[in-house]
């Protein structure tokens, strides 16, 4: 019943981006064709390019339409966790797209600063302008919010673009009527301008897009609640090392060390562990892989004072976020427990060595395994 729900929801949000972005395309289309007719027969290389860009942004759409389909289909044996990463790819193109578009009306902008053509708007041709800067205002905001609500960077991009581009239409209307009013001949250099700002936005998505394909940090509030639903279960006496990787939107996979006392049996750690995953998923749609285990020392006032010691002594280090994990076998005299290091520290592997060292040197009767870990979610207060 829960995976037929989730199917559901995955088609219902599959529609929402089709029918968003084939009314991008739509409009998009209808926008290029009047403004490309008004930019040729006013001589207007700013209107011209700005015609280009609504073409590329209803290529765009196609993309990000191409890209959900993809990203849509079901697990294969090459591809287990499904292809929802081919969202993120069908981003990274558009911003390429976008970033070329720029580059390509930068180069015709110099062309006609060099050799300029002289406009002639009329009145038809600046009303239509100005409705393309209404309409453009509006697609930008409803594409953006309907992204951010299914969560879809591709139709986010989309959005962020189109309103963009009313700021553009609307500085080639200014430029239009400068020349009206002044006789002021701004269109080629404007054109430039905008080149330049559309470059800007290429970029600035393509650095989002890239980050997310090498992996981000885990937003914190997603963090912090999954901590709470795992402490919520008397048994956990810590959470710990939570790792969670991305294979697209709303599909997240990741793994966790909970710290659990020594007394317990390893059926009840499966029993624990079992239950942990399924109240994860009911209450954040995401599957814990591996549930790892820290062993609590209990009823040992000799584990609880060093244990108490050690990390006084290892958090007064600045370069110390987190210390946990300790444990000690009195029987064997070993001690492990993991540190988080400021990825700020200017070395690392340094302090984690003068660490070891420290412990060896307090604790001579005693071998210890430190492990460095990896400050991979924020770490809560």
């Amino acid at each position: 019943m829960e995976e037929t729900q989730e199917t559901d929801i995955m088609k219902d949000r599959q529609q929402v981006i089709m029918r968003t972005s084939l009314i991008g395309i739509a409009a998009n289309l209808a926008l290029a064709a009047f403004k490309a007719g008004v930019g040729i027969l006013t001589h207007s290389i700013a209107v011209v390019l700005d015609a280009v860009n609504n073409m590329s942004d209803a290529l765009s759409s196609v993309i990000t339409i191409l890209g959900t389909k993809y990203a849509a289909k079901a697990p294969d044996k090459k591809h287990p966790l499904g292809h929802g990463r081919a969202e993120y790819l069908a981003a990274m193109l558009i911003a390429v797209l976008i970033l070329y578009a720029g580059i390509t009306s930068l180069v015709e902008s110099v062309k006609k600063i060099l050799q300029p053509e002289v406009p002639e708007y009329t009145t038809v041709s600046l009303l239509i302008v100005a409705a393309a800067v209404a309409v453009k205002i509006l697609l930008g905001r409803y594409v953006k919010k309907t992204g951010e609500s299914v969560n879809s960077d591709s139709l986010i991009a989309s959005g962020e673009d189109a309103i963009l581009d009313s700021v553009i239409s609307a500085s080639t209307l200014a430029a239009a009527l400068l020349y009206i009013w002044f006789g002021l001949r701004l269109e080629a250099w404007l054109a430039a301008v905008i080149s330049i700002v559309i470059i800007r936005s290429g970029i600035e998505m393509l650095r989002e897009t890239l980050s997310r394909i090498l992996g981000e940090r885990v937003d914190a509030d997603i963090a912090c609640g999954i901590r709470r639903t795992i402490a919520s279960f008397d048994e956990v006496k810590g959470v710990y090392d939570l790792l969670l990787h991305s294979y697209g939107p709303d599909t997240l996979v990741g793994s966790v060390h909970i710290e659990v006392p020594d007394t317990m049996t390893a059926g009840e750690i499966d029993a624990l562990t079992r239950r942990i995953q399924s109240k994860v998923i009911a209450e954040h749609k995401i599957v814990l892989t591996t549930i790892g285990v820290y062993a609590l020392n209990t009823g040992d006032d000799e584990a609880a004072a060093m244990r108490s010691e050690i990390t006084g002594l290892v958090m007064s280090r600045k370069e110390v976020l987190q210390m946990h994990g300790f444990y000690l076998d009195p029987e064997t005299k070993h001690v492990s427990f993991d540190v988080i290091l400021d990825f700020a520290a200017p070395d690392r592997t340094q302090v984690y060595h003068e660490i070891c060292e420290e412990m060896k040197e307090k604790y001579p009767d005693y071998t210890f395994r430190i492990t460095l870990d990896v400050d991979v979610a924020d770490l809560e207060e």
